[in-house]
């Protein structure tokens, strides 16, 4: 009878303990939009939940009073106190207000799930797409330019004097769109014309390493384009422009009888349709280039769609194609022809792309992500100089994410697994495959409410097969290549006071080389690239200290951040002079330090709307090895003569870096009218190859006569003729500045764009 009463016990015990829970449900949305919050945190009595893709949650919490609260990135948190009866449920629907300062952006990349732009632990640069129409640029690499640090040479991304000039082989900043890799298999480099520009939500720049959570070509640091989605309102989104080019300063430039010009259009829907998001996106554009036989004409049109399967699961499929033709020459005639090609320099491609993005994310019983992300990414180029490639790029990434709120912590972890197949005439007609796989794990976690810890590691092994080949310079050995190495990464960010944030970050990078760099056999005019087999992978690390803080002058609010950095890099690969050719080699160990201010905000001066982004970079990048001696008779020379031989001085500055940048965007609106001015302003790049002082016509002369770098203006005006219809002109090289950002390529003289821009 003793067992009977003590079960009997038991389970009143057990019925009192189930009547004292409460179930507590509800929906978080947007306070403007009615939009709702997907992973908006819910804590109450020491638990915590997130919302579902419908914004929905569900929490149980002892029967009593409680205080409840809804945080989300860039939006207000909603507290309320609540009593939860026994045994009962309450709903509770809580809509919250958006936040609309600039240190409470959110962003995602520095730790894959949103965080505001304060409390990252590294440098991130946030490109809103207002800013990419307001000065209509036709491509995000044009764009991209606009961010203090960063600069765009021939294509290839620079952060900071991470990354010098390549010939279109190898990249250190990782081009990402909606976080999947999107560099081309062979030569990593970034097609900035696959990039949506007619459908961005957001862009993110990540200054420094970033291998750990992002892999090999984040070295220098990340790019990425995160396009928009579907509102509760159907968008449409359309613009048509013209440009016409005004001749040249010096008259002797100028080839052309009629005035080169650009037109194009752009196109964009987003809509809901039940539990279907849809996105699509389509863009022409048909360049006669100041550039004599230079030339594009593409067309891009791109699909997205998000289905919600339940209210924790969502099935995605993306995709884009991206057909054309171009031309385009490799250095000019001379200075003084400097818009006309050099002999056997001018080429054509017709070139197809695409690529079809499968995703999946799950939420599971406690609330944990399940993602699937992956891309197959086509290219077939067809080059009329003997350098035409195809290539086909898999990639797929297994991300696990568990929000633990009532600790203040975030764990993300990640299987990756990426493969290429590459055939090409530029190395040996052959076909080259390869294989990545990486593991990474990342904790994220905030202490007091005010220190922001992240930690995070991955492990990447490579895989490369080469099958061999030969070429009339040679013979290429077969090889199977393997390699795999760790990374890591750690930054603090603290708050110091109401606005002011401290941060510290160190990041290892890896970069392993593309086949572009180990095994390209070309010609450019009287330029010849031959293979190095034995080129070996790059390593380094980035360190920096930063302040950022918060500013509220009248009704204008901003911030100011101010950071220093020093990046190490180990057996870095450059193009240098071997014998009578290019050939990829390793420089040795290169040290870049620096400085950078940065300030952004918006906000009303004197009643108008204004908003502003500016910026100042200093690097000092150096070889640690460069040694201008002459080289002994009868001896080798040693890493430093070859680093000093091939630079055109004898200062020890690494190669296509200027050393001063300046940055300015202002823009003010007045009723129905906006004005902005745009400038940068470049150093000279000091060191170059000197083996382009050879046999580029007049290059010398032209750097002399420019050695104090350039400043360019562009202006721009707008004003809205209805609602839904807005007029731009844009005036851009205003001084009609003639300006070379690397060897034997000019850019453009002054242009005015007129464009139309239509928002339904």
């Amino acid at each position: 009878m003793t067992k009977y009463y003590l079960l009997l016990i038991f389970l009143s015990f057990s019925v009192l303990l189930t009547a004292q829970q409460a179930l507590l449900t509800g929906r978080v949305t947007d306070a403007k939009t009615g939009e709702p919050l997907i992973a908006a945190t819910i804590s109450l009595q020491g638990q915590g939940t997130v919302t579902n893709f419908d914004g929905f949650y569900e929490l149980e919490a002892d029967a009593g009073k409680h205080l409840l609260k809804a945080s989300y990135v860039g939006y207000k948190t909603y507290e309320t106190e609540v009593n939860l009866p026994e045994g009962g449920t309450i709903e509770l629907n809580m809509a919250l207000d958006p936040r609309a300062t600039v240190l409470e952006t959110a962003t995602v990349t520095s730790g894959k799930f949103e965080k505001p732009l304060s409390k990252v632990t590294v440098s991130l640069e946030v490109l809103q797409p207002d800013l990419i129409e307001n000065t209509g640029k036709v491509s995000i690499d044009e764009a991209l330019e606009k961010l203090p640090g960063v600069t765009i040479i021939d294509g290839q991304a620079n952060i900071r004097g991470g990354s010098g000039y390549s010939q279109g082989a190898g990249s250190r900043v990782l081009l990402l769109v909606d976080d999947i890799p999107i560099l081309s298999a062979d030569a990593g480099f970034p097609n900035w014309d696959d990039v949506p520009i007619e459908n961005i939500a957001q862009v993110e720049v990540v200054k420094g390493a970033g291998s750990a959570l992002y892999g090999s070509s984040a070295l220098n640091g990340i790019i990425n384009v995160r396009t928009a989605y579907a509102k509760s309102a159907p968008e449409t989104e359309a613009a048509v422009f013209y440009t016409h080019n005004f001749s040249p300063e010096d008259e002797r430039l100028k080839w052309w009888d009629t005035a080169p010009r650009t037109i194009g259009a752009s196109v964009a829907h987003r809509r809901k349709m039940g539990k279907l998001d849809l996105v699509m996106g389509g863009y022409y554009l048909n360049e006669e280039s100041y550039n004599e036989g230079a030339f594009r004409r593409t067309g891009r049109f791109n699909v997205g769609t998000r289905y919600r399967a339940t209210d924790r699961l969502t099935i995605g499929l993306n995709a884009n194609i991206n057909a054309g033709e171009t031309a385009s020459f490799f250095y000019w005639a001379s200075d003084t022809a400097a818009y006309q090609p050099g002999p056997n320099t001018l080429g054509g491609r017709r070139r197809l792309r695409y690529n079809i993005d499968p995703t999946v994310t799950y939420y599971d019983g406690a609330n944990n992500r399940h993602r699937i992300l992956s891309r197959f990414y086509n290219i077939d180029n067809e080059n009329d100089l003997n350098q035409s490639n195809f290539s086909d790029m898999f990639y797929a990434e297994y991300q696990f994410q568990r929000r633990m709120a009532a600790a203040d912590l975030v764990f993300t972890a990640g299987l990756v697994g990426s493969g290429t197949d590459i055939e090409a005439e530029l190395y040996g007609d052959t076909t080259f495959t390869s294989r990545n796989l990486a593991a990474y794990a990342q904790f994220d976690k905030e202490f007091f409410g005010k220190l922001n810890a992240s930690v995070g590691f991955r492990y990447e092994r490579n895989v490369l097969r080469n099958p061999g080949f030969e070429y009339d310079g040679g013979t290429v050995d077969p090889s199977d290549e393997e390699e795999a190495k760790p990374v890591a990464r750690l930054g603090l960010n603290y708050q110091a006071g109401k606005a002011t944030f401290l941060r510290a970050s160190w990041g290892q990078g890896y970069r392993y080389p593309t086949v572009a760099e180990k095994y390209i056999v070309t010609e450019a005019g009287a330029l010849r690239i031959v293979p190095n087999p034995t080129l070996q992978s790059e390593t380094g690390w980035t360190a920096e200290l930063g302040v950022k803080q918060g500013f509220r002058i009248s009704n204008f609010e901003g911030f100011l951040d101010f950071a220093v950095f020093r990046s190490r890099y180990f057996d870095m690969m450059e193009f240098n002079i071997v014998g009578f050719s290019f050939q990829a080699i390793n420089i040795g160990d290169t040290q870049i330090d620096g400085f950078e201010v940065t300030a952004a905000g918006r906000g009303e001066i004197l009643g108008l709307p204004v908003s502003l982004l500016a910026g100042y970079t200093y690097v000092d990048p150096r070889f640690e090895a460069f040694d201008t001696t002459r080289v002994p008779a009868g001896q080798d020379r040693t890493q430093g003569q070859i680093n000093a031989n091939n630079s055109s001085i004898d200062e020890n500055i690494l190669k296509y870096r200027s050393r001063h940048l300046f940055k300015l965007d202002l823009q003010a609106d007045y009723k129905k009218a906006s004005f902005g001015v745009e400038t940068f302003y470049n150093s000279q790049i000091e060191a170059i190859d000197a083996a382009f002082l050879l046999f580029i016509n007049g290059l010398r002369d032209f750097r002399e006569r420019n050695d104090r770098g350039f400043t360019v203006v562009n202006l721009r005006g707008s004003y809205k003729l209805t609602e839904s219809v807005k007029l731009s002109l844009l005036l851009n090289n205003l001084l009609n500045e003639a300006y070379s950002p690397r060897p034997g390529i000019m850019e453009a003289p002054r242009n005015l764009t007129m464009r139309l821009d239509f928002d339904f």
